[in-house]
């Protein structure tokens, strides 16, 4: 499974983005999706995610209530609505999916078996 994240980009404070991951490849299967994180000199971080069957998303308390996850699933696709964006939303995001990840792991880097090549997002002060 291939997947390929795209909508980043340079913004000021307080604007609006949205990313999208498509997944290619062995599609046959719904994954679970979600976007992860990773800041200049910190360690990738869990941003929301989306179960392949249900309404079920969870996201990071530092996102919650300005950032909506969405998904396709006839596309193999998600997305990353991201409202109100801050200077600390600076970083490279990576889509990632998995198969079979229990509830309890799904904020969980280890949890995810394929990644995306990540799409920078800049928030400027």
């Amino acid at each position: 499974v291939q997947l390929q994240a795209s909508g980043g980009g340079l913004v000021q404070t307080g604007d609006s983005l949205r990313l999208s991951c498509v997944a290619s490849g062995r599609t046959d299967t719904t994954y679970d999706m979600g976007w992860f994180r990773q800041a200049p000199g910190k360690e990738r971080e869990f941003v929301a995610c989306s179960r392949r069957r249900g309404s079920n998303t969870v996201y990071a308390d530092s996102v919650k209530g300005r950032f909506t996850i969405s998904r396709d699933n006839a596309k193999n696709a998600i997305g990353l609505q991201m409202n109100g964006l801050k200077p600390e939303d600076t970083a490279v995001y990576y889509c990632a999916a998995g198969s079979g990840i229990i509830t309890s792991s799904m904020r969980s880097i280890d949890a995810y078996h394929y990644w995306g090549q990540g799409t920078l997002v800049t928030v400027s002060s």
